[in-house]
């Protein structure tokens, strides 16, 4: 029996009705969209670090799911504070 995470949740119904209005992308468009090329999406997928949708033997990514992941994966940058004359 698989591990369930105990912060996954279930979809909310509002969440599931913004998966049927949500731009399905394909893994083509998914990896111009990060600049990348398709190997990485569907790395991504493999590995179940973004969500998708299967529909056949198709595979979609949300456009929600691609803005989430890179909001997720943001580094802001750090607040250096000059001291006595030098940066650090």
């Amino acid at each position: 029996m698989p591990v369930q995470d105990p912060s996954h949740r279930p979809p909310s119904a509002a969440a599931e009705a913004n998966v049927l209005t949500d731009r399905l992308l394909t893994v083509a468009q998914a990896a111009e969209i990060l600049g990348t090329t398709v190997r990485f999406p569907r790395r991504l997928i493999s590995e179940r670090r973004i969500r998708f949708v299967r529909l056949g033997r198709h595979v979609r990514i949300p456009e929600s799911a691609l803005t989430a992941f890179v909001e997720a994966n943001m580094v802001e940058p750090e607040v250096r504070v000059e001291r006595w004359g030098r940066v650090g």
